[in-house]
């Protein structure tokens, strides 16, 4: 059975010089294979 949900990326990687919280800088290939959320906040 194919996998459903493989396929390409199509998401730019992270511009150089970005500034981090809480972790070292990462980039889509480091990020390849895992699960990812995105969690967006304000202090609102």
């Amino acid at each position: 059975m194919p996998n459903p949900y493989a396929g390409t990326v199509r998401a730019p990687d992270f511009p150089a010089g970005l500034e981090w919280f809480n972790t070292a800088p990462l980039t889509m290939a480091a990020l390849r294979g895992k699960l990812v959320i995105l969690d967006f906040w304000t202090y609102c």
